[in-house]
């Protein structure tokens, strides 16, 4: 069995969506970022935990997983959001830009299709705020099928927390390639 990919989401996971009352955690910092396309004129405003970074890497330092961005921020999740966070570069899935006005278009995450194409039958661990219960229905039909599958949700208001990184390393040492290692 192969290592499992590590699927990383930025925005809700490591970028938290502020409060009603225009808050964030106060465990964030506060960074200015110019994502491809725009103008250092007009940069985009983001907000990252800077403890983020070590606790991937107790993760990814496991060697039970590869670290892949799957994210909108595609390319720019290696070179503005990684660096700020003390991550080495990893590659990214590379998404498609749909027209949509909703998440869920068909009722699941609108990512999903094209991450189901793109991982076959690997095994992994999606992190992401915005599944539904059409997505955990997926993973679990995955799983059952013999291609191990776990969705970590943060609440997209707090982003990534230590326990979904504790479950994440439990989860992936219980693969039985975690085993055979």
């Amino acid at each position: 069995m192969r290592l499992p990919y590590l699927l990383l989401d930025i925005d809700g996971v490591l970028i938290p969506f502020p409060n009603a009352d225009g808050s964030t955690p106060a465990t964030h910092v506060r960074h200015d970022v110019v994502p491809v396309g725009r103008s250092v004129d007009n940069p985009v405003t983001v907000w990252l935990n800077p403890d983020h970074g070590r606790l991937l890497m107790d993760v990814i330092h496991t060697g039970l997983v590869t670290p892949v961005w799957c994210t909108s921020w595609r390319q720019d999740a290696t070179t503005l959001i990684g660096p700020l966070l003390g991550l080495p570069a990893f590659p990214h899935v590379d998404l498609p830009r749909p027209q949509i006005t909703t998440s869920h278009p068909d009722g699941y995450l609108w990512k999903r299709d094209h991450v189901d194409g793109w991982l076959g039958d690997a095994p992994a661990v999606w992190i992401d705020d915005d599944f539904t219960n059409l997505d955990h229905t997926w993973a679990a039909e995955r799983t059952a099928k013999g291609t191990q599958t776990l969705l970590v949700q943060p609440d997209p208001h707090l982003g990534l927390q230590p326990e979904h990184l504790a479950e994440i390393t439990t989860w992936v040492a219980q693969l039985p390639v975690a085993r055979a290692a």
